[in-house]
């Protein structure tokens, strides 16, 4: 078969890329009531991002069992795991310690990214891993797309930003500032305010403007993830279009419970990965 790519729940890949990638997916966890809840497992309430509920790791028992078994249908020629920011989550961690106790076939990548940021580097090793490269090139290829990844959010509400503490430097800003609706962004794998806008409409447009000012003239893929705001995620995916022509139409998804706990309702985000050089 080949070098096999693991992912993680968190990269919001569709049904129909991780079934033309052969893409493995390991799940997240929310905690709910006492109850663990397995992302793209278990049935998930839609209004978990209102709910008082808490988010984990992939376990080190799941992520072991999900590499032995790509192992395995690698005939012997490896994995390669592509996993959310360690800065956002323990299951980069997790997944380093798991591969350095399993075997050194298993190379973890941190995608330094969240959502479709950490999707489309998955893709990029699946589609060297597909093209027939060894282990060794598949996991560069996933190294080289990190850079080329970017991500932006708008967020309607603090509540979830302040109960979730993903968010670097918040502290100074968080508590006053009761209007306010924060462009963020991804920086280095972290959660970072990149502008402070009065107006959901403002901060949604300082947003296109900035993916439209990291693609430039060039090509990127994109993707549109929302919380509870399918409209909001349209609207932007139809300015991308018109403002740049020669990038295909966005993928438009929704954020996923785990995320969507640490952001709240009406979040839009735009993940893109500039083409390669």
């Amino acid at each position: 078969m080949g070098v096999v790519v693991v992912t993680d729940a968190a990269a919001r890949l569709p049904a129909d890329l991780r079934d033309e990638w052969a893409i493995r997916v390991v799940p997240l966890h929310l905690l709910l009531d006492g109850t663990d809840l397995r992302d793209g497992v278990d049935e998930i309430p839609a209004d978990i991002h209102q709910r008082h509920a808490t988010t984990a790791a992939a376990t080190p028992a799941e992520l072991a069992d999900a590499y032995q078994q790509a192992l395995t249908d690698s005939d012997g020629e490896g994995i390669v795991a592509v996993h959310i920011s360690s800065a956002l989550s323990g299951t980069c961690g997790a997944a380093e310690r798991t591969a350095a106790d399993l075997d050194p076939k298993v190379r973890v990548i941190d995608s330094r990214s969240a959502a479709m940021g950490t999707g489309f580097v998955a893709l990029a090793a699946a589609r060297a891993a597909a093209a027939g490269a060894e282990l060794d090139d598949v996991a560069e290829a996933a190294r080289s797309a990190v850079p080329r990844t970017h991500a932006f959010i708008v967020v309607h509400r603090l509540e979830n930003l302040r109960r979730s503490g993903r968010i670097g430097g918040a502290k100074a800003w968080l508590g006053t500032a009761l209007s306010l609706k924060p462009l963020l962004r991804i920086d280095d794998g972290k959660l970072v305010l990149a502008q402070r806008v009065r107006t959901v409409t403002h901060a949604t447009e300082a947003m296109i403007d900035r993916v439209c000012a990291v693609v430039g003239d060039g090509s990127a893929a994109l993707a549109v993830h929302h919380v509870a705001n399918p409209d909001g995620a349209e609207e932007v995916a139809a300015a991308l279009a018109e403002r740049l022509p020669a990038c295909e139409p966005a993928l438009i998804t929704e954020l996923g419970p785990v995320l969507a706990l640490h952001v709240g309702a009406g979040a839009v985000a735009v993940c893109l990965q500039l083409a390669a050089g």
